[in-house]
């Protein structure tokens, strides 16, 4: 029988403090709590030992919460576990981490165990905003972490940076490319601050709205970015991603072109085929289930073949090579070109998306308002 690739998500819920962003599910770090909770995790991947056995791993990304606050021995023990299955010959296999976190001893111990790119959370290299957003990181970390990573052995290595923070302005994301620059690293993800209800940042938002770049000085930070990283080797291949060749990162593609993957830890999320689902987002919940030999599962649902549709067009409109129309109609066994006639041609005529031989794609423009063209899209 032909095994079928599958992409792993590992969640790991663990943080040194919260970010005033951050809606994630997340809990401060408790020594005592997290031997327990990765002896869970052990179990949950087991009672899935059938179904990885089928499978070829093709992709694992160990993220959070913040995976380098824990001891590197905890991520040792479940790479292992998952070494008893079958992975494909060159499997990327990803660590996110924060800078003040990535010691060299627990860089050597990632590599060691079989991690092969790690994703590193500097959002800035200005220290006042830093503050302002809630890292307990400076600036001086982030080198410090690159330099360890790069010491242990990676070359595949990923910054995450942040447009439209507090008090940021256009002169420091100048500051950014050139130090993006220096650094020479292969993949660089670049998000818009997105203002959570229920977050620090959101409620300072609705105090003080004139302390965050507006919309417009958002998009010209963003383009410049865009243009910035362009010329020093770094092409953008979706929204907030860039890389240089060969350095797409495959994990995330696994979800933009909606790829089965499945996911183990507090409030992970899997899809396999046309089943979603979601475990259990307080501990008590996760630990009860396992204690029972029962997946922790709180919530699942099997989308129609409209959601599927609707899914793979947002996602393949957030990748600049567009949505492949090919692969659209042999997945669903329908005819793009046809079933979204009328959509095509408006935006067409707003200039905000384009067809280039079997591809339809956003324009520079289309980029701006994205969620206006796949709003226009969904049925």
């Amino acid at each position: 029988m032909k095994k079928n690739k599958i992409s792993i998500y590992i969640h790991i819920p663990f943080c040194e403090s919260r970010c005033h962003y951050c809606d994630f599910c997340s809990s401060l770090l408790n020594r005592e709590n997290v031997e327990k909770y990765f002896s869970y995790l052990e179990k949950e991947i087991k009672l899935n030992e059938n179904f990885l056995r089928e499978k070829i791993i093709d992709t694992v990304f160990i993220g959070g919460g913040t995976p380098s606050s824990v001891d590197g021995k905890f991520i040792a023990r479940i790479l292992k576990i998952l070494s008893a299955f079958e992975f494909s010959k060159d499997p990327e296999i990803t660590i996110e981490s924060n800078p003040n976190s990535l010691s060299m001893e627990k860089a050597e111990s990632y590599f060691s165990s079989g991690i092969n790119r790690i994703s590193i959370g500097a959002q800035s290299f200005n220290d006042e905003i830093l503050k302002r957003i809630g890292r307990i990181h400076k600036s001086e970390d982030i080198f410090r972490a690159v330099e360890n990573a790069r010491g242990a052995g990676f070359t595949n290595i990923n910054l995450d940076l942040m447009l439209a923070l507090p008090s940021q302005k256009f002169s420091d994301i100048e500051k950014s490319l050139v130090e993006i620059k220096n650094l020479d690293l292969p993949h660089i993800s670049y998000y818009s601050l997105i203002l959570e209800e229920g977050t620090r940042l959101y409620e300072n938002h609705i105090k003080s709205p004139l302390d965050f770049p507006d919309e417009s000085l958002d998009r010209k930070m963003y383009h410049h970015v865009v243009n910035g990283l362009e010329k020093i080797g770094l092409h953008q291949y979706e929204i907030s991603n860039f890389s240089k060749k060969e350095y797409k990162c495959r994990h995330n593609m696994t979800y933009w072109k909606l790829r089965n993957y499945i996911s183990f830890g507090l409030s992970a999320s899997s899809n396999i085929k046309s089943l979603r689902y979601r475990n259990f987002s307080d501990f008590k919940n996760y630990y009860e289930a396992l204690d029972k030999n029962e997946k922790p599962i709180e919530f699942s649902e099997n989308l129609s073949k409209n959601d599927r549709m609707n899914e793979f067009i947002m996602m393949g409109l957030r990748l600049n090579s567009g949505i492949d129309l090919g692969e659209f109609n042999k997945r669903f066994d329908e005819d793009f070109v046809s079933l979204y006639e009328r959509e095509i041609e408006n935006n067409i005529k707003l200039g905000l998306i384009e067809v280039k031989g079997n591809k339809i794609k956003l324009t520079e423009k289309g980029r701006d308002l994205s969620n206006q063209v796949e709003l226009d899209f969904f049925r």
